[in-house]
């Protein structure tokens, strides 16, 4: 498997808009290019920190920006771009815990 982790400083106030616009491409991405995944996290430098994964690099590179309107909502949000970080996936044990059953 393959994961890329992205970086970001954001203008300020445009915070929820650019996580908004972040909901709106991945889970386009999701389900359109068959990526695993993402999640978006404010690390406590101030930056904001996507991982996502995917089958293969291949995937990723066939996928193009299934949503335009999130694409501009995230750009216009985004002070600065760190470069991102390839990475393949050499053990795992991450483990997400079963949701509660609702009563």
């Amino acid at each position: 498997m393959f994961a890329v982790i992205y970086r970001w400083r954001l203008h300020p106030g445009l915070e929820q808009q650019f996580a908004d616009g972040w909901h709106r491409v991945t889970a386009a991405i999701h389900t359109r290019c068959g990526s695993y995944g993402s999640r978006l996290h404010r690390a406590d430098d101030g930056t904001w920190v996507a991982y996502a994964r995917w089958p293969d690099e291949q995937t990723r590179e066939r996928c193009s920006a299934p949503d335009p309107q999130g694409v501009a909502m995230m750009l216009e949000a985004i002070a600065e771009r760190y470069p991102e970080t390839r990475l393949q996936i050499v053990d795992d044990l991450l483990a997400e815990p079963e949701p509660e059953p609702e009563l």
